[in-house]
């Protein structure tokens, strides 16, 4: 390739919003590529005009060897790198094979709009994305800006916040940002009712109503908020759990046994770049699980099978959780070999039998043994008193 691919970014005004080196680019290449839309919108010129094929992720390490060593001008929407085509050229190509051209991105024009500090925001792209990705961030006095997938968006969103408990947060509509017909709405979410135009970004304050449940992404979320048939790792010890876990951004659990799932998605809870694969058995509870994933806003892969024979071509862990099925031969074996160097294993039990087993792998490979005593309040007759639940073992070590 004589010259870099060029990337522009291009916002809904088109060709008059375009900068001089950007209108450059464009004018003097020999093969320009990009959405129907988006080339539209370029005046016409000598260039061979390539729309996206679909689907565009299979078809791009193609697209590009069909017209290597040609003049290569990519349109993309606002700032190609910020949730933009920007991001996966350059993973395909590398940084020297590629020249980005910003613009704006639509996250920049609707903080202007709104006048929100661009660094106290959370984006949320639901592009190619499930709606509930934006459950988690739905907290008292957080400022969103969502990244519309189309007309349908902001009405789903709305409806969204209302069953939360956050009717009166408030809720802004900025369409066609940057064009001659852009349009600003604002209203509270309990009160959208419009039809919105398919390019669309969505602003919330979000503000709870009285006695919406606050469901934080620090561990230990009640037992309430998860479907369960008894299956379920408790409050108190899920918080434990966790903390010896150790969740980190972009790190991959495995949650073997995941029951309702409660350690798995937690752990995806703490942030938007964990990954998680839960084994489960039984095909109802991974049902189960999957529905409690949706509803607190995590995507979590569910293989359903029996450890260890289900562990096979996973993807390597940096962190493993036995929460069921530890006395299986070969599981506890099998997950401490899969473990990457510096990885962590959990292993909980509550039989004579697992406490046993942990207490022999304690000795062989060290760690820390802890058992949990949890007692609730309860009534006792016309007075109160304290109902123990069954000890917890945890084993937790570190490869």
């Amino acid at each position: 390739m004589p010259d870099p691919l060029t990337i522009v970014g291009l916002g809904a005004d088109g060709w008059p919003g375009l900068s001089t080196s950007a209108q450059q680019a464009i004018t003097t290449a020999e093969i320009l590529m990009g959405s129907t839309r988006q080339l539209a919108l370029i005046p016409d010129s000598q260039a061979v005009r390539v729309a996206w094929p679909s689907p565009l992720s299979e078809s791009l390490p193609g697209l590009l060897a069909t017209y290597r060593g040609r003049r290569i001008c990519v349109l993309a929407s606002g700032d190609p790198t910020f949730h933009g085509i920007g991001t996966t050229l350059t993973r395909l190509l590398g940084a020297d094979a590629v020249r980005v051209i910003p613009h704006p991105s639509s996250v920049s024009l609707a903080c202007a709009r709104l006048g929100w500090p661009q660094d106290q925001v959370q984006v949320i792209s639901l592009v190619g994305h499930p709606l509930e990705l934006v459950q988690p961030h739905i907290q008292p006095g957080r400022r969103l800006v969502i990244l519309s997938w189309g007309a349908h968006t902001p009405a789903e969103v709305a409806a969204m916040l209302v069953a939360r408990g956050y009717g009166g947060s408030a809720f802004t509509v900025l369409e066609q940002l940057g064009s001659a017909e852009e349009r600003v709405r604002s209203t509270r979410a309990d009160e959208w009712d419009h039809e919105a135009d398919a390019l669309n970004v969505i602003g919330v304050l979000c503000q709870p109503d009285a006695g919406a449940e606050l469901l934080s992404t620090a561990p230990g979320l009640p037992d309430s908020a998860y479907e369960n048939d008894g299956q379920l790792t408790k409050r108190e010890v899920r918080a434990v759990t966790l903390s010896r876990l150790v969740p980190v951004p972009g790190q991959l659990l495995w949650d073997v046994g995941g029951g309702a799932g409660s350690i798995g998605i937690e752990w995806l809870r703490h942030h938007p770049s964990c990954r998680a694969v839960a084994i489960e058995k039984d095909p109802d509870r991974a049902k189960r699980l999957d529905r409690n994933a949706a509803t607190l806003g995590v995507a979590i892969r569910t293989v359903i099978g029996a450890a260890p024979a289900s562990l096979g071509g996973l993807e390597t862990p940096d962190a493993v959780f036995v929460g069921g099925g530890a006395t299986i031969p070969g599981v506890i074996d099998t997950c401490w070999e899969a473990l990457r160097p510096g990885g962590r294993l959990v292993v909980n039990g509550v039989t004579l039998e697992t406490e046993a087993l942990i207490a022999r792998w304690h000795g062989e490979l060290g760690g820390d043994l802890v058992r949990l005593f949890v007692q609730r309040a309860s009534p006792v007759g016309s007075m109160t008193g304290w109902r123990p639940a069954m000890p917890v073992t945890i084993w937790s070590v570190t490869k």
